[in-house]
């Protein structure tokens, strides 16, 4: 089974900023980026395909593409990829959140 970690605001105590990650927030933030971009399906291909929808954020790494979701306030991503640890940690950081193992 796969590693998968949680950003999220919910243990933080008096917190200036807000508990939750908004998707608002999530798509400025992202936005700004270069290496991101939003989709509302992230498609999974293999022998066959399934479609997601919600709110993904795509990291762009050498030619693979690894979801950052965006769900009920927080940011799930894999960590099947150890590439994704520092960037995850970079997006926690500049949203003032913590890294969860989920």
């Amino acid at each position: 089974m796969s590693q998968r970690y949680r950003i999220t605001r919910t243990i933080q105590e008096n917190s200036i900023s807000a508990q939750t990650i908004s998707l608002e927030e999530c798509k400025q933030y992202f936005a700004s980026k270069p290496d991101f971009s939003y989709t509302p399906v992230f498609t999974v291909a293999g022998s066959t395909s399934m479609s997601i929808e919600g709110d993904f954020f795509m990291w762009s790494y050498d030619n693979s593409k690894i979801p950052f979701r965006h769900y009920q306030g927080d940011i799930y991503v894999s960590g099947t990829n150890e590439a994704v640890i520092p960037i995850m940690i970079e997006v926690a950081s500049e949203l003032r959140a913590d890294v969860l193992e989920d």
